[in-house]
């Protein structure tokens, strides 16, 4: 027993390592929330075996552990509507792998017609969590050979990296035969399936097993299921290929309990190394959470755990805070729960350093920030995000993955700048960018891309006299009176170059140090406003609640930079727990003497506990700009 133990580790071990390396190259970035963005939970159930509560209902959570009922605990989708049977159990929510669709499956069955009286499921998509589209997808009428089939239960669905197809998967019963998981891939619009059921799992010993939930980590599937009949109790195997058929059966069970379980399903903590196994007590009415790190060993954590409702068989995903905002504006807040409606932060999730720019050619306006939320500004892909009120902003998805686009900086993907050029009659787009503490460009035809990068870096020099810094926070400025184009840089020193009429060079015999002042720190940016060129820049380290902004003025674009009084426009505000200002660019309203300042803060309202970490965890923020009627800069109100 003890070499098979140990042989099993081994085969877990080489699949793992050979699973995870086929799919670190074949990792794709999409619009939408990333992992690292999320704030809540969104939790799927019905309620019980009475055909009123054979319903969908949703319940939200903003730390894994406490959850509310949304539209008090009544179902949020008509079951008569959207089944054959007026009844619908056992909902399980996926969210798309383009991070804006979900799908959501369902069994369509009533108990009051009996536990063998389905044949059908429910299959639905959703772009905003609201509005469903469904299909009902019988089983026994739409196949051959299916005239013993007793029921369909508990369906779910998985995208398979293999296939780049969304899987469902589900139990079936044939006469007198075991239950067993099927599975058939679903066809691109999620109304049905592009082939025949298969058998995905059935055990080794030849027993029943229903209720699947399958969790990809690291490229291996994990599969929890319950042994229908025979122990009823929760069981795990793993496979690198789901449809393989090759299975690796675990030993033991893995419920916490001597009671009776049905329905498991894992989830992991938004920002956390852990992962939570629940499952329903269905005899004792409850449901049992439990914790882990490797998906193996669990320990019951009910004592965390509160709920205003009793849930059954259902599922759970990570939502961002505009999907919980949008949630709670359909179905209410619950009471108890607050869910902040605050206009600030404009991007979903950890963003920093962000360069804002209004396209002529699109008449949007768009953000171009730091992938934030990466220990250490580890971040290695750029996003941008587009706007037509400065309100409501539109993940476009990544634009630039230094890891697939650029040859010569693969990490550190850092403080990015635009600027939109019309060449020969046509909008061209240039970005300068941070990479591996140097600075590249790239070029696209359109604001949302795709970049193509030039190649090679910009800046990977150090200015003459300069022995301290890093080259790194792009801004680049076009001056309205002369046409000319110039490019700013620097950590611990400001530098300046006029670039040539390509963008992606700069002009010979031009670059010079224009360091304002001992309060210099980074992250420069330069506007112009009546015949004034403002340079603004950072103060402090980006790690500390002091991180600020100032500004001087200058005659020209190349300096000297004259430092009015009271030069401060934005600082923390403590009292509205706001730490952390800094980074900022500017944007004029197109035609209008209208400003407002983009930059970024600490999270709120963790950041502030958080160490250094807050400076790499950081969320992005707008507010009026204004200046006096001397042409002085107000100081900016940082406001939630």
């Amino acid at each position: 027993m003890k070499n098979e133990c140990q042989f099993t580790r081994l085969i877990l071990f080489v699949v793992l390592i050979v699973g995870f390396a086929g799919r670190l190259f074949s990792q794709t970035y999409k619009s939408g929330p990333s992992d690292k963005d999320f704030a809540g939970y969104l939790f799927a159930y019905f309620k019980g075996n009475v055909v009123e509560d054979e319903a969908v209902c949703f319940a939200i959570s903003t730390d894994g552990y406490n959850y509310r009922a949304l539209n008090g605990n009544k179902p949020v989708l008509d079951s008569k509507v959207i089944s054959s049977t007026g009844g619908v159990r056992d909902p399980h929510i996926l969210r798309g792998e383009d991070g804006q669709s979900y799908y959501m499956v369902l069994t369509d069955m009533t108990s009051s017609k009996g536990w063998d009286s389905n044949r059908a499921m429910v299959l639905l998509k959703s772009r905003d969590l609201i509005n469903w589209q469904h299909t009902v997808v019988n089983i026994q009428q739409r196949y051959k050979g299916q005239e013993d089939l007793k029921r369909v239960w508990a369906p779910q669905t998985i995208f398979d990296p293999a296939a780049q197809k969304y899987m469902v998967y589900w139990s079936m019963q044939h006469g007198n035969g075991p239950d067993i998981i099927y599975y058939a891939y679903a066809n691109r619009d999620f109304t049905g399936f592009d082939s025949e059921p298969k058998i995905l799992f059935r055990p080794g010993n030849g027993k029943s097993c229903i209720d699947g939930d399958i969790i990809n980590k690291n490229g291996l599937f994990y599969l929890f299921y319950k042994t229908e009949g025979h122990g009823n109790g929760i069981k795990l195997a793993l496979t690198d290929s789901l449809t393989s058929g090759k299975w690796i059966e675990q030993p033991g069970y893995k419920q916490q309990t001597r009671d009776a379980v049905e329905g498991s399903g894992v989830f992991k903590l938004n920002h956390s190394d852990k992962y939570i196994l629940m499952y329903d007590v269905y005899g004792k009415g409850k449901y049992q959470f439990c914790e882990s790190t490797d998906l193996d060993r669990f320990k019951v954590i009910d004592q965390n755990v509160k709920m205003d409702f009793h849930p059954r068989h259902g599922t759970i995903i990570p939502v961002s805070r505009t999907e919980l905002k949008n949630l709670t504006a359909r179905w209410g807040v619950p009471e108890g729960m607050e869910i902040s409606l605050k206009k600030n932060p404009v991007l979903d999730g950890f963003y920093a350093d962000p360069d804002v720019l209004y396209s002529n050619k699109t008449k949007k306006y768009y953000i171009y920030p730091t992938s934030d939320g990466f220990d250490g500004w580890g971040g290695y892909y750029f996003k941008t995000f587009s706007s037509t009120d400065l309100t409501n902003w539109t993940d476009e998805g990544v634009i630039l993955d230094l890891k697939k686009d650029v040859s010569w900086g693969n990490r550190n993907a850092w403080a990015p700048t635009i600027t939109e050029k019309k060449i020969n009659g046509k909008y061209k787009y240039y970005y300068y960018f941070t990479a591996a503490q140097k600075i590249g460009v790239a070029v696209s035809d359109l604001p949302t891309g795709p970049f193509r990068d030039s190649g090679k870096p910009l800046i990977d020099f150090k200015p003459e006299g300069i022995n301290r810094g890093q080259e790194i926070d792009p801004a680049v400025f076009s001056d309205p009176k002369s046409g000319k184009s110039y490019l700013y840089w620097g950590n611990g020193y400001l530098a300046v170059a006029e670039l040539n009429k390509d963008m992606v060079s700069l002009k010979a015999n031009t670059t010079r140090v224009l360091t304002p002042d001992k309060t210099f720190r980074e992250g420069c940016y330069v506007i112009c406003r009546k015949g004034t060129y403002y340079f603004l820049w950072s103060e402090d380290d980006t790690r500390s609640e002091n991180y600020r902004v100032r500004y001087g003025t200058s005659r020209s674009p190349f300096g000297p930079i004259e430092i009015p009084e009271n030069n401060l426009i934005l600082q923390k505000d403590p009292s509205k727990g706001i730490y952390g200002t800094g980074h900022c660019s500017v944007l004029q309203v197109p035609g209008k003497d209208e400003w407002y300042m983009v930059y970024h803060r600490f999270n709120y309202p963790e950041g502030i506990h958080m160490g250094d970490a807050a400076g790499f965890n950081r969320e992005v923020c707008i507010d009026p700009m204004h200046f006096d009627q001397n042409g002085n800069i107000v100081p900016v109100v940082p406001s939630h």
